[in-house]
C-alpha cells in the first residue's frame, strides 16, 4: 500500500533506473529487485557472468526488502529446533551457517563498497516476555551445541538496566548481529551491481514468461528479455508468471511505525543501541534509529491495513512495553507484504531446467535472501549444487485461498496462547 515510509524519505538520492523499452538478450534475467534478486544479480556478476539483466516492477527494494525492520542476523523463520528435527545435525548446521556467513558478507560489502546504510553494530537482544527462563536456556544450549553459536545470557537486572521496562525478565544477546537502514543498503547494492555490469530496469513488470528454444523470454509492457536462464525473485508481490511458483507462497502483511525524534526520551526507554525482539510467537520488534527515533514493528495479518490503523495498533503495543513514551508523536506508519511458505523456509532452487526461484523468506529475510543470491549465483555460474540442500522445502502448495484463513487463525491461536501464559504468570504472582 502507498503510505509515508521513513526509509524512502530518508534514503537520499536513489540510483536512477530506466524502464526496459527494447528487446535485449542476456545470459540470466532476474525478475524482482528486492534483496533476493539484487544479491543474485550481484553474485553472478562477481563470478564473471556477463549480460545479467534485472527487471523490477516498481523500484528496487520497493517491497519488504526496503520496508522491513532492518535486523541482520542468522537463521530462518523456521526455528533451529525444527530445522534440526527436519534435517539432522549436519545438514541443519550447514544451512544455518550459510545465514551467519551471509551476515558477514553483508557486513563485508558495506565496508568494501562504502555503503552508507546507518549500520549499527550493537547486536540484537531476544528479550523474555515471560518469567519462565526455560525457553531461553533451551535455545541458548541448542545454538551452542548444534550450531556453534554463543548467545550471551543477560539476567533480569541487566536487561532492565538496558531496557527501562518491567515487561521483560531475562534475555539472550547475539553479539554478531546488527541492524541497518535496508533501503540505503539496497540502493548500495544497485550501485555496486551496475558498476559490475548488471543491467537493471525499474518500472518494468514482467507480464509473461515463456520458453523459447533453449531459453526463456520475459516480456515487459514495453520490452522483453531473451535469456538462457531466469530467476524469479518476486517475494510477496507475485508476478503471475508461473503457477507452481505463485501457488507456493502466501503474501502476508506486517506492520511498522516510526516515532518522532525522541531526543533524551529515547534513553528513558532504551540505554542500549541493540535491536530487540521478544519471545512470544506474536512478538514485537524494535530498534533505535540514529536520529533518536524508535522504529517499532510487529503483528502479521492477511489484511494490508491503512497507516492510521497500523499506527493505532502498534502505538498500543509500544505503550505495553514503554508506558513512559505515552504522548510521543508517530511520524510514519506502513505495512508491506512478505511471502510465507507452509514449511516456514525459503524456496530456493531450480523449478525446471533454466528456471530458478528464490522466495518465501517470511519475516526473517535479510540474511537468507543474501544466502539465496549466493546459492543461485554459484549454481548458475559454477555448477554448485548447494541449492539441493533446500530440496526438503520445495514448492508445496500454500492452499490458497484457504491458506490465508489458516495462517490468520494460526496467528490468532498463537497470540491467544501467549496471552494465556502471561495471565497465568500474572496470577501466580498475586
Amino acid at each position: 500500500m502507498a503510505s509515508r515510509n521513513y526509509y524512502s524519505e530518508t534514503a537520499g538520492r536513489a540510483p536512477v533506473l530506466q524502464a526496459l523499452k527494447s528487446r535485449v538478450e542476456a545470459e540470466v534475467c532476474v525478475v524482482g529487485g528486492g534483496f533476493a534478486g539484487l544479491n543474485t544479480a550481484l553474485g553472478l556478476a562477481e563470478r564473471g557472468v556477463r549480460d545479467v539483466v534485472l527487471v523490477e516492477a516498481d523500484t528496487p527494494a520497493f517491497g519488504a526488502s526496503g520496508r522491513n525492520g532492518g535486523f541482520v542476523f542468522g537463521g530462518f523463520s523456521r526455528g533451529e529446533a525444527s530445522l534440526l528435527r527436519d534435517l539432522g545435525p549436519s545438514r541443519a548446521s550447514d544451512l544455518y551457517t550459510g545465514t551467519t556467513q551471509a551476515v558477514e558478507l553483508i557486513r563485508r560489502r558495506i565496508t568494501q563498497h562504502g555503503i552508507a546504510c546507518d549500520d549499527t553494530q550493537a547486536g540484537i537482544l531476544w528479550a523474555n516476555w515471560f518469567r519462565d527462563p526455560d525457553v531461553l536456556r533451551q535455545r541458548q544450549a541448542l545454538l551452542s551445541k548444534a550450531f556453534g553459536r554463543d548467545w550471551r545470557w543477560m539476567d533480569r537486572d541487566e536487561v532492565r538496566r538496558q531496557l527501562r521496562t518491567t515487561r521483560y525478565h531475562d534475555a539472550l544477546y547475539e553479539p554478531q548481529a546488527f541492524h541497518f537502514h535496508p533501503l540505503k543498503y539496497a540502493n548500495g547494492l544497485v550501485r555496486v551491481a551496475r558498476e559490475r555490469g548488471v543491467s537493471l530496469f525499474a518500472h518494468s513488470p514482467a507480464v509473461s514468461l515463456e520458453r523459447t528454444g533453449g531459453g526463456w523470454r520475459v516480456a515487459t509492457p514495453s520490452g522483453s528479455v531473451d535469456a538462457k536462464q531466469v530467476v524469479l525473485a518476486c517475494g510477496g508481490y507475485l508476478a503471475g508468471l508461473h503457477r507452481r511458483v505463485d501457488a507456493g507462497v502466501l503474501p502476508i502483511a506486517t506492520y511498522v511505525m516510526v516515532t518522532e525524534p525522541l531526543g533524551v526520551r529515547l534513553d528513558d526507554a532504551m540505554r542500549t543501541r541493540a535491536a530487540v525482539y521478544d519471545t512470544r510467537f506474536a512478538f514485537d520488534y524494535y530498534r533505535p534509529l540514529p536520529d533518536s527515533r524508535l522504529l517499532w514493528g510487529g503483528r502479521i495479518s492477511i489484511l494490508d491495513r491503512s497507516p492510521q490503523a497500523v499506527r493505532r495498533l502498534l502505538y498500543r503495543d509500544m505503550l505495553k512495553v514503554f508506558p513512559q513514551l505515552e504522548g510521543v508523536g508517530i511520524d510514519y506508519a506502513w505495512s508491506g507484504l512478505m511471502s510465507y511458505a507452509r514449511h516456514e523456509m525459503p524456496q530456493i532452487g531450480q523449478v525446471e531446467p533454466g528456471l530458478w526461484v528464490a522466495q518465501a523468506f517470511g519475516g526473517h529475510g535479510v540474511a537468507p535472501t543474501t544466502l539465496a543470491g549466493e546459492v543461485i549465483a554459484s549454481a548458475i555460474a559454477e555448477g554448485d549444487e548447494r541449492w539441493r540442500e533446500f530440496g526438503a522445502y520445495g514448492l508445496v502448495s500454500a492452499m490458497k485461498p484457504a491458506g490465508f484463513l489458516g495462517a490468520q487463525l494460526s496467528y490468532w491461536w498463537a497470540e491467544a496462547k501467549d496471552a494465556w501464559k502471561a495471565r497465568v504468570e500474572q496470577g501466580a504472582r498475586t
